[in-house]
């Protein structure tokens, strides 16, 4: 999962190309950095986040139910959650200063917040319902983002004098920040971004707290902990949430190979499909694993140092901007101002490799990930229980 992050946020490092209307990733490429590129927008861009998303829910279960487990009260399971969320919140604003906007950290603590007030130890029932509604409201705002495409194209409603500004600009003002050799007055630009990422994923694009109030009714039931009772619903997920997930995101391929016929004013419909299809295809994913997980039921040798990096998730996930951001950004190495999107995904499997031996390392002297250390002393405060 965390190799799927690695790929789907470096091309926000790329910022000596220009990018294509309706995607981050450069335009005009062709040969292997075309097939990366689409590859990346079909399995792995706006496919990711809802992932972690949904993970996150489900860990805010697991760790109540293991506090409650330890005759831990109520009220101060509630404390202990709000303290982690908040602290995930400070970790995800300090990741946006030093390293990168696209923090989603923060986004997840921000939802939480909001979520466990609302909705921790509420009936499935309503849960559902909520959830929901969300899905509604996501549907509802592509559908309008797709009429609205629709029908400027079709000379229904007028574009604006000279026609409103095409994706490539937006995305180019967000490739900017890395573009600029200043470090210093990068920290405020990623901050700036970083304030308004966090409030739109983590509130009000209804995404992140669809998948994290599934999260919490799936970790109810314990899904993933006894995937052999679940097998249908994990079946039935990974197929339809895939299906849908991936012919969403061939659509956004189609449009970044320019094939649609669409304007550049209409650049944010594409963006709205893969965002909406994004959801299921996380989900799919999420039952891929625990399909896996059912099937092996004991770990391979071989596939050890993976759970490594499992069990220091937020210390990869940070690792990750520790090594992008210095190497590709401008006020660095300056690598991404001439990697293309092969280039790009090859630096990103490296990296996670490299974190992959780091874990291992970490494990075998017996240390916590550093993030982990940090996250654990916010949430319990400085007594050693």
């Amino acid at each position: 999962m965390l190799l799927l992050i690695a790929v789907a946020n470096i091309p926000w490092y790329l910022w000596g190309s220009r990018p294509s209307d309706s995607t981050v990733h450069p335009a005009g490429e062709g040969g292997p950095d075309r097939i990366a590129a689409v590859v990346t927008i079909v399995a792995v861009d706006f496919r990711v986040y809802p992932m972690f998303a949904f993970l996150f829910g489900y860990g805010m279960v697991q760790f109540a139910r293991s506090r409650r487990a330890r005759g831990v009260p109520e009220r101060r399971v509630r404390r202990m959650l709000r303290r982690r969320h908040w602290a995930m919140i400070a970790i995800g604003a300090a990741h946006a200063a030093l390293l990168f906007f696209g923090d989603v950290v923060s986004a997840y603590g921000l939802a939480g917040l909001v979520l466990v007030f609302l909705f921790f130890a509420r009936r499935t029932v309503t849960v559902l319902v909520w959830a929901s509604l969300g899905l509604l409201a996501l549907g509802a705002l592509t559908a309008l983002a797709v009429f609205g495409a629709w029908a400027t194209d079709a000379g229904h409603v007028p574009a604006e004098a000279g026609g409103s500004p095409p994706g490539w600009a937006i995305w180019a003002s967000t490739l900017a920040v890395n573009g600029n050799p200043d470090y210093l007055a990068t920290i405020t630009e990623r901050l700036g971004m970083w304030a308004s990422v966090a409030l739109a994923q983590g509130l009000l694009l209804p995404i992140v707290p669809v998948c994290i109030l599934l999260g919490m009714v799936a970790a109810s039931s314990q899904v993933l902990e006894e995937p052999h009772r679940h097998r249908p619903l994990l079946w039935t997920t990974a197929i339809v949430g895939i299906t849908i997930g991936w012919a969403g995101g061939a659509y956004a391929a189609a449009g970044y190979l320019g094939l649609l016929g669409w304007s550049q004013d209409s650049w944010y419909a594409v963006m709205m499909i893969a965002l909406c299809t994004g959801l299921p295809c996380g989900l799919g994913y999420v039952a891929v694993f625990g399909l896996l997980a059912d099937r092996l039921r004991t770990t391979p040798a071989v596939l050890q140092p993976v759970v490594e990096v499992g069990r220091r998730s937020l210390t990869c996930y940070l690792g990750q901007s520790v090594i992008f951001a210095p190497l590709l950004c401008a006020w660095g190495l300056g690598v991404g101002g001439w990697l293309s999107s092969a280039g790009a995904v090859l630096v990103a499997v490296l990296t996670w490799l490299a974190l992959l031996v780091f874990a291992t390392w970490l494990a075998r002297t017996g240390r916590r990930g550093p993030a982990e250390v940090v996250l654990r002393r916010l949430t319990y405060g400085p007594s050693p229980q």
